[in-house]
């Protein structure tokens, strides 16, 4: 079984386990800082996945580092995923809890591409407006700055794309003065 499929299986586990226990939302924040850890410290992976480190001293360190600070039920999964040597799906492991968490909560994470960071208040207009374009109860916004846009927005929702950028729309400008329609 491939390593997506795996990691898949524990999400779908933990979703439910969160989901009956009605911690969903502190589950994602949760797993979410576990992945910073994970993603901005690459010898704690290395850690996990050492074969020279017992499974015992692997989930002493997984217990001190997160016991206090996660659920019992995510400790729990972790502790999981050291017993059965699976620590390297652990990030597309949360990836998935986070989309199936999303989904459950009709929620969708967008990509703002910007030439200047946004405001919150310009954020909230966004997520307001195009939440209900693609139906969704609520946008999480993540502006990303690209001064090659010059101004207006591209956003990404799924695998939609919005794109009111002045690039853009300069660029389609230029193909149709080379190709002389109107």
């Amino acid at each position: 079984m491939s390593n997506v499929a795996v990691a898949n299986r524990y999400a779908n586990a933990l979703f439910q386990v969160a989901r009956e226990k009605g911690i969903l939302i502190q589950a994602i924040e949760e797993l979410q800082a576990i992945k910073d850890v994970v993603q901005s410290t690459p010898s704690f992976s290395k850690f996990l996945e050492n074969p020279k480190f017992t499974k015992d001293q692997k989930r002493a360190f997984i217990q001190s580092s997160f016991q206090g600070s996660v659920s019992s039920e995510v400790l729990n999964t972790l502790q999981i995923l050291v017993d059965r040597k699976r620590t390297d799906i652990l990030v597309p492991m949360i990836k998935k809890f986070v989309a199936l968490s999303y989904e459950a909560q009709n929620i969708a994470e967008a990509t703002v591409f910007s030439a200047k960071a946004l405001t919150e208040e310009e954020k909230t207009q966004i997520a307001q407006v195009f939440a209900v374009k693609v139906g969704k109860a609520k946008l999480l916004i993540n502006n990303v700055v690209n001064a090659d846009l010059l101004g207006g927005l591209k956003i990404r929702i799924g695998d939609r794309i919005f794109d009111g950028s002045v690039k853009s729309q300069l660029d389609r400008l230029e193909r149709q003065l080379v190709t002389g329609t109107r």
